[in-house]
């Protein structure tokens, strides 16, 4: 049998304001990052946690990669990731709080996720990355050794804020458009036209002190009340292309933390070049399959694509656009696209070995992880079953198990794989600039990356 080998080139573009965005030496370096915290105060850690209910900040003086920045505003974050017996929390930097004008290149806000739920401690940065390589709106995310007083307190995700001028400036062309975090309930269910109605369930993130709700609640209300119009009506206010592509990728990962199950962890901005609503992906950590929704091993692992939770009201925008045949065959068609090379051991694996090796000694020194070191290497390939009995999936199992299932779901839509990328005969690489080609034209920036795969097909 004879064998051909054939070039793909794939140009992906997006818009861009900056030749350089802020925080790219950081996102873009292969090096382990080192964050010092210094508290001055002899109660810190008790501040901190006095703090926490009052979503307020704690002064401290921060080192990063050996730059000195004083006076920092630091306070704990989350949820789950913060109410558990362990010490190690997750952290909001904010460069700014105390003193003005202070940023670490550029990032004038940072996270620091602290691994809960993740024995490979690498679900979130897999995640992002896999977002970002494909155009779609997230956060970036890395690694960072973090320092209390001297004391290294652990391995830590160093992730993007979201909600700042310097994220709306690298994913829009203009960043004056509200922007509203779908928390702590942002179901998009209709509840009147009344703005405060949404205040309880919605939080306006820029743009306080005008504090216009108008657009939000038009697109509630498209969402919910346009009826058989429902197509057309949304195309108005919502970018339903990339929003097609978030959902897709939340339900590839299953990641259930989001609207996709809970409801929540996500960003909507309002661009107002486009007059358009855009999805911002927020909180990947718990990608895949860690958010449980009581749902059994066996479901998770082959979760629809056209899953919605019950009751199906409870998630409008989903459940109408699943049952509208342009967008459902729209989801179809990006999830088999992923399916073909993307979403594979043969793409992902590679990486998770790669990321592995870099941070498997800081791993291993991290006394306050929440798993065993034996986790950590476990779960890379397979399931852990930890305390409490929760099974928390194996990266590269759940990639191949995931995807099977996907491609028998959607073998009936017209979505055939090709088989060299199933079985993993596949070679090549792929070249993604880190940053991006910059390309100029008129007033407007591209970012294009350039993606070779060479794919080896029976003649």
């Amino acid at each position: 049998m004879k064998y051909k080998i054939v070039l793909v080139i794939i140009f992906l573009f997006g818009l861009k304001s900056n030749a350089q965005n802020e925080g790219d030496s950081i996102f873009y370096s292969d090096q382990v990052h080192e964050v010092y915290m210094v508290f001055n105060q002899i109660s810190y850690w008790d501040s901190l946690v006095a703090y926490f209910p009052a979503d307020q900040y704690l002064q401290a003086d921060i080192t990063f990669d050996g730059t000195l920045i004083p006076s920092v505003g630091v306070k704990f974050k989350g949820n789950s990731s913060y109410n558990n017996s362990s010490r190690k929390k997750s952290f909001k930097i904010d460069m700014n709080e105390f003193v003005a004008g202070q940023d670490v290149n550029g990032l004038k806000k940072f996270n620091l996720n602290n691994g809960f739920k993740d024995p490979s401690f690498l679900r979130e940065k897999i995640a992002c990355d896999f977002y970002n390589e494909h155009g779609l709106h997230a956060p970036r995310c890395t690694f960072a050794k973090v320092y209390l007083n001297g004391v290294y307190w652990g391995l830590y995700n160093f992730i993007e804020e979201a909600d700042t001028k310097q994220f709306l400036n690298k994913h829009f062309t203009y960043h004056d458009g509200n922007m509203f975090k779908g928390d702590p309930n942002g179901d998009l269910r209709y509840i009147t036209n009344q703005a405060s109605s949404y205040y309880p369930k919605y939080e306006l993130h820029n743009n306080d002190s005008i504090n216009d709700w108008s657009d939000l609640v038009e697109l509630i209300t498209k969402i919910n009340n346009s009826g058989s119009a429902f197509q057309d009506s949304l195309e108005t206010i919502l970018n339903t292309s990339t929003f097609i592509e978030q959902w897709a990728a939340l339900n590839m990962f299953v990641n259930l933390d989001s609207y996709l199950g809970s409801g929540h962890n996500y960003f909507i901005y309002h661009d107002t070049n486009l007059d358009k609503f855009e999805w911002v992906a927020w909180d990947l950590n718990e990608s895949f399959g860690s958010f449980r929704m009581n749902l059994s091993v066996s479901a998770l692992k082959n979760l629809s694509l056209f899953f919605v939770p019950t009751p199906v009201n409870s998630r409008p925008l989903i459940n109408n656009m699943v049952t509208n045949s342009t967008y459902r065959q729209l989801l179809i068609d990006k999830a088999c696209e992923w399916l073909q090379y993307d979403f594979s051991n043969a793409s992902i694996d590679r990486k998770i070995d790669s990321i592995a090796n870099v941070i498997r000694p800081f791993v291993y020194a991290d006394t306050n992880k929440f798993y065993t070191n034996q986790n950590f290497e476990t779960n890379l390939s397979s399931d852990v079953t930890v305390q409490g009995g929760a099974v928390l999936f194996g990266l590269k199992s759940f990639i191949l198990e995931r995807r099977n299932s996907l491609m028998s779901e959607l073998s009936s839509s017209g979505c055939i794989v090709n088989a060299a990328t199933s079985t993993g005969e596949r070679a090549g690489f792929e070249i993604f600039p880190n940053p991006p080609v910059q390309v100029s034209h008129s007033n407007v920036q591209m970012k294009v990356r350039i993606k070779f795969q060479f794919l080896i097909q029976s003649d």
